[in-house]
């Protein structure tokens, strides 16, 4: 009886609290950026006009290399939980329903270990650039930081994974 109780109150709390954490965080992460993506063009674009008036933006490079870094970190979790990357769908068709199922949930398996495994080593990259004072090269801003956001970018990544492996047919967000 104890066991159908902690059953029952996992399945109606825990999990649909954890979906929901996890689509904020997706969504938030997928707002970051759209943000970082608008600050690219804003800062190319600027650049591109002042320089015709021979004042171009200063660390214009340093700028879009972040945030270009940042946009393609923060938009891994949104296209994961939409299940948009590359799947060899060929031979995953020719398998039976049951044969399907063992190697999804294999491979997400794996990939979501392979995903906390960059996440830490981003992390550990991180505190090697913040302990030697890594900048960029015109501004002097530290970037330590975008390894911070890669990280945990590649930790909510397993997150999704993880979730679709618990819920195989239902999307946690919508497109």
């Amino acid at each position: 009886m104890a066991t159908t109780d902690l059953k029952t109150k996992y399945q109606n709390k825990v999990l649909p609290r954890y979906s929901q954490i996890l689509q904020i965080l997706v969504l938030a992460l997928l707002g970051m950026a759209g943000f970082s993506i608008f600050t690219m063009v804003a800062v190319t674009c600027a650049d591109v006009i002042l320089r015709s008036f021979g004042v171009p933006v200063v660390g214009a490079y340093d700028i879009v290399k972040m945030a270009g870094a940042t946009a393609l970190a923060c938009s891994l979790p949104y296209t994961t939980a939409l299940r948009g990357h590359v799947a060899i769908e060929y031979f995953f068709h020719k398998l039976g329903r049951k044969s399907r199922l063992i190697v999804d949930g294999i491979t997400r398996l794996f990939t979501s270990l392979l995903f906390v495994f960059l996440g830490y080593r981003s992390f550990v990259y991180g505190n090697k650039l913040n302990q030697n004072n890594q900048v960029t090269q015109t501004l002097q801003l530290p970037v330590f930081w975008v390894a911070y956001v890669i990280g945990f970018c590649c930790f909510v990544v397993a997150l999704v994974i993880i979730y679709n492996l618990i819920h195989p047919d239902k999307e946690l967000v919508k497109a």
